[in-house]
């Protein structure tokens, strides 16, 4: 899937990963797509929590050994 931004949180706790999303999505257009790359296992958890609590949607998630990719549409 296509996306206009890509976030690098792989290595951050909890709640970094999710205030640095926070963060890009404010400077992005509504209807853009962020790609946010993290490694937090608890992430999974946050993203969909985030996503419920903001209105912004969750497209997709995956995950990759112990890396996890989210894709966020700003709302």
């Amino acid at each position: 899937m296509e996306f206009q931004k890509e976030l690098d949180a792989r290595g951050l706790n909890c709640p970094l990963p999710i205030l640095k999303t926070k963060k890009a999505l404010a400077e992005m257009a509504s209807g853009q797509v962020l790609r946010v790359l993290a490694t937090d296992p608890g992430s999974v958890r946050d993203f969909q929590a985030f996503a419920k609590q903001t209105g912004n949607e969750l497209l997709s998630h995956t995950a990759e050994g112990k890396e996890f990719t989210f894709l966020m549409k700003r709302k």
